[in-house]
């Protein structure tokens, strides 16, 4: 059989088929590699996104038990009508009652109740709330924050509001480089050179310093600040209040935040009744101390600072408490 002839340059049929072949199926492996790409780019960007931060819990899980949280030589200083009483009854007075609650470790409370040989009585109410937010984007301690805020406000205090900052307007455009002031003319001579070195004339505005216009002392101004502008009430104003240092304010040094309310009331036919309400929050537990003490007939009405020192006192110590 004769040999076919090779010519270089030349090449076979088979050879350009097999190429054609291993060119598409290449292509389609290309395209598949791309589509699988996209895809993996796509589920790698979902899997990567950044989940919402959630808030740390309250530092507090659990309450402490409530009537037996006030030390008992307190509760003595606090109802000092108990003196009175027989050891049966004194006893009973101090035990105080629980708070029906549901959940000891999201609420609890206690009252104690005492009366006095001359009619009146005293009163003390606790009450302890743990906050539980059961939203993972906000913290047991920015809910407790919004309790106490509540009574705060209920009391007469105001809540301080931050001012927003004033953003400052653009500037027009670049600066066309210092501005230069104008060179002084040299003096005139003769009679315009003497008007402009003669001095200058007084002005009305020297009578605030006590001189008129001419050089003279005036008569309707003293030079010595009025009592109005120097921030000092006028004498006789009846708006103005007067401060005694035991008003509703906030406390400083009790918890994370804290404040003191006090209010006087008429009670039954001439009595008299003083409420005074320590609040303070530490983390997620918002702690109420309410100290009351009524009189009747021509009594004196309950001394506020006495009271306001009681229930502070007690705040503290529950304040103490919530470290141990």
């Amino acid at each position: 059989m004769q040999r076919k002839r090779y010519s270089p340059g030349r090449v076979p049929g088979t050879l350009l088929g097999l190429g054609a072949g291993l060119g598409v199926v290449l292509g389609a492996l290309t395209g598949c590699s791309a589509g699988g790409t996209a895809e993996d780019v796509t589920v790698d960007a979902k899997a990567g996104s950044a989940a919402a931060p959630v808030a740390p819990p309250g530092r507090y899980r659990t309450l402490f038990e409530p009537c037996g949280a006030v030390p008992q030589a307190a509760l003595r200083e606090l109802l000092p009508g108990t003196l009175a009483l027989s050891d049966a009854e004194r006893a009973k007075a101090l035990r105080g009652t629980a708070a029906v609650t549901y959940d000891t470790d999201r609420r609890v409370g206690c009252t104690w109740t005492a009366d006095t040989v001359d009619g009146g009585s005293h009163r003390l109410v606790l009450d302890v709330e743990r906050v539980v937010s059961y939203d993972p984007t906000v913290s047991d301690a920015t809910r407790a924050q919004e309790v106490y805020t509540r009574k705060q406000l209920a009391a007469g205090i105001a809540v301080p509001v931050t001012p927003t900052p004033t953003p400052t307007a653009p500037s027009t455009g670049p600066s066309n480089g210092p501005t230069t002031a104008p060179a002084s003319a040299p003096p005139a001579s003769g009679a315009a050179g003497a008007a402009t070195t003669a001095p200058p004339a007084t002005t009305a505005s020297t009578t605030a310093t006590g001189t008129t216009a001419t050089g003279a002392p005036a008569s309707t101004t003293t030079g010595t600040p009025s009592s109005t502008a120097s921030g000092a009430p006028a004498s006789g104003d009846p708006s103005a209040p007067a401060t005694t240092g035991l008003e509703p304010r906030l406390l400083g040094g009790l918890g994370d935040i804290a404040f003191v309310g006090d209010t006087l009331g008429p009670v039954g036919g001439a009595g008299r009744q003083r409420v005074v309400s320590v609040v303070f929050r530490t983390s997620n537990v918002v702690v109420t101390v309410e100290y009351r003490q009524r009189t009747t007939g021509a009594a004196p009405a309950p001394d506020s600072k006495e009271l306001q020192d009681r229930a502070q006192n007690l705040a503290r110590l529950l304040a103490d408490r919530l470290e141990e």
